[in-house]
């Protein structure tokens, strides 16, 4: 039987509540607080006075303002609540907030240290680990110390905002990845929130377990310390009613029956209507609601039934599988015309990754639908079915570049095929970062998403992960393939056009050097190529982890193509060369090497360019990226 509409949901409960309490306690009486959605809260949280946990009382807030909480006489708004685990997210309460006159508004610093000790609230080690990361450039760009000693103090020492969190975590001494405007960046990392969790250790958590199994409701009493814990009794089962009081209540109950019987009638027959309208409506699935509201239909890609791209896989037929990833399956299918594609079928293993193949379908969608250029993969049609979300591509034959590097270790890349494929890919990217409105960040080019063909020219694809660039600055979840992600990325949440370039600089590494991004096999410090890398360049050894293949190379060439891979991983994106200046460079080391000669360069691969002179606009209401 489907679920009932949320609107009658409520309102049975909320009828049913009444029915079973008419005379009992009332410490859920009121409505519930943002973010707790049940009345009363989950111990050992509650808004109503002698209930809960005394050290976790909770003041509401009007809609849809977040319920507040004093801590050590600090207020803090609770703006997020997760009951799986033991842990809040809060934000200091207006009130609270420095005040100091400087050239920042802030809205998130308090106003003096954060002292949780002698509570049962604690920093978590996440948060403190994030906040031990911030540190100030040198020498450090300080506030008038005399009129505003607070901010000059956590301006050279972040961590000083929370006293748990100096005591666990010592500040980095490194300048490296430090920040200018430590003030402005902390104001923006503190809106995420403070992240708090509490231990169940004292004996109001084991006396509220024995309450609630007999039906209480768990207290205390603020006026008797030897009895502090109190559990209060259903009023219903202990206080004998008179027949004069009888009569009205069974009026009540009367009266909430029929309501019931009358909301049930209602609602088998809202459900029966809402059932043969999504049988008769295929707009009715959310994936193509979503990509209809955001671009017209003239310009998505075909739409695909389950069944013809059943049909042209042979039922999804293991041998017809070409590649298999985190996200999806691929398989090879014949369809319209005889025409060969490759078909991705999302994942669904859980309502989690659910929700986020459902959101990284409609990106690809909305984003490939946008682009025309010769190195990016085509999107030629999609499939949104409750049965599964598929996405239809050009069939490029030749697998990809990771497995001409490191699987296929017999057919040699030459070094001419290296460079034009490093000059291909960089063009996409610079078509990306610089030909388009907004520009589009990748978020995951690796050696896995470069398809080549047999000519082989390469397609860039994979754009689940994919982000418009918004003019301001856009933070995000760090999200990616590990060994590519972006350093700088990580720590700060920050993402710009620089985190695709230290991702492709990975790639040249595994061109110039034939080793994995990521190796199990290396020792724990080289595990990471970039890591390896950078360092074996640094200390002079470069001709160490350059691939044998290429010994007979003119190492001059190669020895400038590791030079432009180690500007692209630089630890600071602010060090890294954008996308223009990447091909520039890469175009200057392939005419030194038509000026030098290579024997054995097998077959020239001419760069495809896309004409930079006129820019593709991606229309507003862009793809939505789950953070």
């Amino acid at each position: 039987m489907p679920q009932p509409p949320p609107p009658l949901l409520r309102l049975i409960t909320h009828l049913v509540f009444i029915f079973t309490t008419v005379s009992g306690h009332t410490c859920g009486s009121s409505p519930p607080c943002s973010p707790f959605t049940t009345t009363p809260p989950p111990f050992p949280f509650s808004h109503s006075p002698g209930c809960g946990h005394p050290s976790f009382q909770i003041q509401c807030s009007p809609p849809p303002l977040p319920a507040t909480i004093s801590i050590n006489n600090h207020r803090f708004s609770v703006i997020h609540y997760d009951p799986t685990t033991t842990s809040l997210s809060l934000s200091l309460h207006p009130t609270t907030v420095a005040n100091c006159s400087t050239t920042h508004s802030l809205s998130t610093i308090p106003n003096r240290p954060i002292n949780l000790s002698n509570c049962p609230f604690q920093p978590t080690d996440s948060f403190c680990s994030r906040l031990s990361y911030l540190r100030p450039c040198l020498p450090p760009n300080l506030p008038n110390c005399s009129h505003c000693p607070w901010e000059c103090k956590i301006t050279k020492n972040p961590l000083q905002i929370i006293h748990s969190c100096g005591s666990i975590h010592p500040p980095q001494l490194s300048t490296e990845g430090c920040q200018a405007d430590i003030l402005g960046f902390l104001d923006s990392f503190l809106k995420f929130g403070i992240e708090v969790e509490w231990e169940e250790k004292d004996s109001y958590f084991s006396s509220c377990g024995a309450c609630e199994s007999n039906n209480g409701v768990c207290g205390f009493n603020s006026s008797d310390p030897k009895k502090a814990f109190l559990c209060f009794e259903s009023l219903s089962k202990s206080r004998k009613v008179s027949p004069a009081k009888e009569k009205p209540k069974l009026r009540v109950v009367m009266m909430t029956l029929a309501i019931l019987f009358l909301c049930f009638l209602m609602f088998i027959l809202i459900s029966t209507y809402v059932s043969r309208r999504r049988k008769n409506s295929p707009l009715e699935d959310p994936a193509v609601v979503y990509l209809h509201r955001h671009r017209s239909a003239s310009l998505l890609p075909p739409v695909y039934t389950f069944e013809e791209l059943q049909s042209s896989t042979n039922n999804f037929d293991p041998q017809r599988k070409i590649g298999d990833g985190g996200f999806g399956s691929v398989y090879v299918g014949h369809l319209r015309e005889n025409r060969i594609h490759a078909i991705k079928y999302l994942h669904k293993h859980n309502p989690t990754s659910n929700s986020f193949s459902t959101k990284s379908f409609c990106n690809e969608i909305l984003i490939l639908s946008s682009l025309n250029h010769p190195n990016l993969v085509k999107l030629h049609g999609y499939c949104s079915d409750p049965r599964g979300l598929l996405l239809v591509y050009e069939y490029v034959p030749n697998g990809t570049l990771s497995d001409h590097l490191h699987v296929h270790k017999k057919r040699c890349l030459t070094w001419q095929v290296r460079i034009d494929i490093a000059l291909q890919i960089a063009t996409a990217i610079e078509y990306l970062h610089f030909s388009v409105v907004p520009p589009i960040v990748h978020r995951d080019i690796t050696s896995n998403n470069i398809f080549v063909d047999k000519d082989m020219r390469v397609r860039v694809g994979d754009f689940g992960l994919s982000r418009l660039l918004d003019p301001g600055c856009v933070w995000t979840g760090p999200q990616g393939t590990p060994g590519y992600l972006d350093p700088d990325y990580y720590r700060s949440f920050r993402l710009t056009e620089k985190s695709d370039i230290y991702s492709f600089g990975v790639v040249l590494l595994e061109l110039v050097t034939g080793m994995r991004a990521v190796d199990g096999r290396r020792d724990k410090r080289e595990m990471a190529l970039a890591d390896m890398a950078v360092a074996k360049i640094q200390m002079g050894l470069l001709g160490e982890v350059i691939d044998p293949r290429l010994a007979t190379v003119d190492g001059g060439g190669v020895a400038a193509l590791a030079e432009l891979s180690f500007r692209c991983v630089a630890a600071d994106k602010d060090d890294r060369p954008d996308a223009k200046e990447v091909v520039a460079e890469l175009r200057r080391i392939k005419g030194r090497l038509r000026g030098v000669g290579v024997g054995g360069g097998g077959a020239a691969v001419g760069p495809m360019r896309a004409s930079n002179s006129s820019n593709v606009v991606v229309p507003d209401g862009g793809p939505l990226v789950m953070d």
